[in-house]
């Protein structure tokens, strides 16, 4: 049984989330403020974490930041839930890296689908490891490890998956829509931005390895050996 975290002021939204978790076969814990949803993640470490912007004691932005930035929680996905739905919010979500962003108020049935397909993406089906080398960078794709020359670089889930799914089609030209679909496993009707924000943090990490991450102008991005 997955365990899933919430951090959410509104008291009844909160319980009612929880609600439509349980009954979908999640564990839930709820806290109430930033302060204490942090020390949550920290100590019980849950599968997936639902997190909101605007919070007492400790802002999303930051708790998001902090926990992607710890070898002991980096791994835990994080979906953004907030009555914010600007374009500059989603951007920042991401670049804190949020794994998904849910704008209120929204749907049950939307939430619990991106709950779904953000576990399938941290939780992948195994496959018969391999180890792909491009340029400087090596996947091990059974381990989930990204390096570069004797060095590891710490990819969240979704860079991770984003840059196997290029290094998997070496040379071959991905549409962003085909990238959200592959990658973040349904569409983002019309958020495109999802990808381009993901792929600078991913060419970021990846100093001047991130070079073998071409742009396609109007279309996408492709991976390809310099």
């Amino acid at each position: 049984m997955k365990n899933i975290l919430i951090i959410e002021d509104e008291r009844d939204l909160a319980e009612l989330v929880a609600f439509n978790l349980e009954k979908e076969g999640y564990r839930t814990v709820v806290t109430l403020d930033g302060t204490g949803g942090m020390e949550a993640a920290r100590s019980q470490l849950p599968d997936l974490i639902i997190l909101d912007l605007m919070l007492p004691g400790m802002m999303g932005t930051e708790i998001c930041k902090v926990l992607k930035k710890s070898e002991k929680t980096s791994h835990i996905p994080i979906i953004m839930l907030t009555a914010r739905g600007e374009e500059i919010d989603r951007v920042v979500g991401f670049e804190v890296g949020a794994d998904d962003y849910v704008v209120k108020p929204f749907s049950t049935r939307e939430l619990l689908l991106r709950v779904k397909a953000v576990l399938r993406r941290a939780n992948p089906e195994k496959s018969e490891g391999k180890i792909i080398v491009i340029g400087q960078i090596t996947i091990d794709t059974e381990r989930h490890l990204v390096t570069i020359g004797d060095e590891e670089i710490i990819l969240t889930t979704t860079e991770f998956k984003l840059l196997l799914n290029l290094a998997e089609r070496l040379g071959r030209v991905q549409s962003r829509d085909t990238l959200l679909k592959n990658v973040w496993g349904y569409n983002y009707v019309g958020d495109t931005r999802t990808v381009d924000t993901h792929i600078t943090r991913l060419r970021t990490k990846l100093g001047t390895a991130g070079e073998l991450i071409k742009t396609v102008r109007g279309f996408g991005y492709k991976m390809e050996e310099m």
